[in-house]
């Protein structure tokens, strides 16, 4: 099978750039296209001196269009409103779409799951091995131990820039510990405490979140019981591991039929 042909969307951003440059290390793939907004500074210039490589002869633009028109895939690490309106016209021209943004809605997600009925989509809060792996164990945990004998708590810490909250990994976690337990996220989580807020109400899932300097990612999960504490830790100190990833589900999704997955499915966990 020829190489997998990629469009990078937000060819600029921190995972943009990791992309790029990650897909110029990888056999199998090739840069097919860098993408950004219109207007954006970095339009018209090579990707790979934009990452501080050999020149690519990809120019980055905002022609979103014509860079999927040869494509094979189409790798998104953006925002709701973008990954939303990518997810139609990905649909529409027969690309494999990898989704990393975090922070979409109910509204997005349901969009995203009616244009994989058309090619097949890899959506995740988190595209490494490490958390996946992580989520199953959580899961399995949870189950385990059950809601009254163990409290869980979801503490995580991203870096000043990022905008929202809970990260997605941190509500990826909790959909794990949720489904172990055998309940729905949206009703146990506890995202806010302030105040007097009274004693802890038995069965919740709750949230912290730290932002500050540089952290890529930190995540752990706590489970807190009587006389003991279990707690599971992730730290992403490259955000290589979330790019490279992306393209071994990339990779993954070319030979799957249409359809919406997750990063459980790529790995087979």
């Amino acid at each position: 099978m020829d190489a997998m042909k990629l469009v990078v969307l937000g060819a600029s951003g921190r995972m943009g750039r990791m992309l790029i440059s990650t897909i110029a290390a990888t056999p199998g793939v090739v840069l097919q296209g860098a993408v950004e907004r219109p207007g954006a500074a970095d339009c018209g210039r090579d990707a790979g001196e934009l990452v501080g490589t050999a020149r690519t002869g990809v120019i980055v633009t905002d022609d979103l269009g014509s860079a999927l028109q040869s494509a094979h895939g189409v790798i998104d690490f953006t925002a709701p409103a973008t990954s939303r309106s990518v997810a139609e016209r990905a649909a529409a021209a027969g690309v494999v779409h990898i989704i990393g943004t975090t922070g979409l809605s109910a509204d997005d997600r349901a969009a995203i799951a009616a244009a994989a009925r058309a090619v097949p989509i890899v959506q995740s809060g988190n595209m490494s091995l490490g958390v996946n792996l992580l989520a199953v164990l959580v899961e399995k945990a949870a189950a385990a131990l059950g809601p009254d004998a163990f409290d869980i708590e979801i503490l995580e810490m991203h870096h000043r820039h990022k905008v929202d909250a809970p990260s997605g990994t941190a509500l990826l976690l909790g959909e794990a510990a949720a489904t172990g337990r055998g309940v729905e996220l949206d009703g146990a989580s506890v995202r806010v405490r302030d105040g007097h807020t009274g004693a802890r109400t038995p069965g919740t899932i709750g949230f912290a979140t730290l932002r500050g300097g540089s952290v890529v990612g930190d995540h752990s999960v706590i489970l807190a019981g009587e006389g003991e504490t279990i707690e599971f830790t992730h730290r992403a100190s490259d955000r290589s591991i979330f790019a490279r990833g992306a393209l071994r589900a990339a990779l993954w999704a070319r030979a799957q039929p249409p359809g919406l997955y997750s990063m459980r499915d790529v790995l087979g966990l």
